[in-house]
């Protein structure tokens, strides 16, 4: 009898996870440049070059759009409440699934360039390159002051007690002047960055009503009135919002 109420239990357990994904909604889109294709001009490289241009020229990668479908890269994208708060998080997906969240800078540019994250997760900064670099981060004064560490060549350092803020983070190298990039902090997991083909996904999503922000480093979507985001409603399976055109 024990061991019948115990599988029947196990068998109760497995049910739950199942229940709850089949709920669960996943947004699927790709962002795709909406205006003239954007160059992608050569940078000033004036320091370590002959390790920073060991692979060929560094290119501006402020714009990065496929020129086969004019997806646009390293886009973030989010989910907020109607009146701009946070979704609900049910337990399940109360802690982040991984401690941290990466990034090097290989050669002479932060890869990824741009990131994002939960609160709770360590950013840690790489340098898998043979030279030093430094790492300079700063947000809101209230949640993301910043600092400025040196990252010596194989080593790291890693930024800890990152706050969910409605501010970006800037990433950059002062040694190293043209290296820029950004970082963004939820205290939710509704969210997700553009790959080279402006493509996202943002897995478990509460159904309901909600707003979908779209930013990139030069800009919300639509200009300051993208702040508030577009209008959405989320079923359970798939919610493709198909192209989503950026304008500044």
């Amino acid at each position: 009898m024990r061991m019948l109420s115990l599988a029947a239990l196990c068998a109760g357990l497995a049910i739950v996870p199942a229940a709850r994904a089949a709920d669960d909604g996943v947004i699927k889109g790709q962002v795709v440049w909406a205006g003239e294709p954007k160059p992608q001009p050569k940078l000033n490289v004036d320091k370590d070059q002959p390790h920073c241009l060991s692979k060929g020229d560094l290119l501006s990668e402020v714009f990065v759009i496929n020129k086969d479908n004019k997806g646009l890269k390293n886009v973030i994208v989010w989910l907020t409440t109607a009146d701009g708060g946070k979704p609900p998080v049910p337990a399940a997906l109360a802690k982040p699934d991984k401690p941290t969240v990466d990034i090097d800078q290989p050669v002479c540019a932060f890869e990824p360039r741009v990131v994002a994250l939960r609160e709770g997760q360590t950013l840690v900064v790489k340098n898998s390159a043979p030279i030093a670099h430094n790492v300079a981060y700063s947000g809101s004064r209230a949640k993301n002051a910043g600092s400025n560490s040196i990252v010596p060549p194989g080593q790291k350092y890693d930024i800890k007690g990152l706050k969910a803020d409605k501010q970006q983070i800037a990433l950059a190298c002062n040694i190293h002047g043209w290296m820029k990039g950004w970082a963004r902090v939820f205290d939710h997991p509704y969210y997700a960055v553009t790959d080279a083909d402006g493509k996202f996904e943002i897995k478990n999503a509460p159904k309901g009503d909600f707003k979908l922000v779209v930013w990139h480093e030069e800009g919300f979507n639509g200009g300051a009135a993208g702040r508030d985001g577009q209008k959405i409603t989320v079923k359970a399976g798939d919610n493709d919002l198909g192209k989503i055109e950026f304008k500044q």
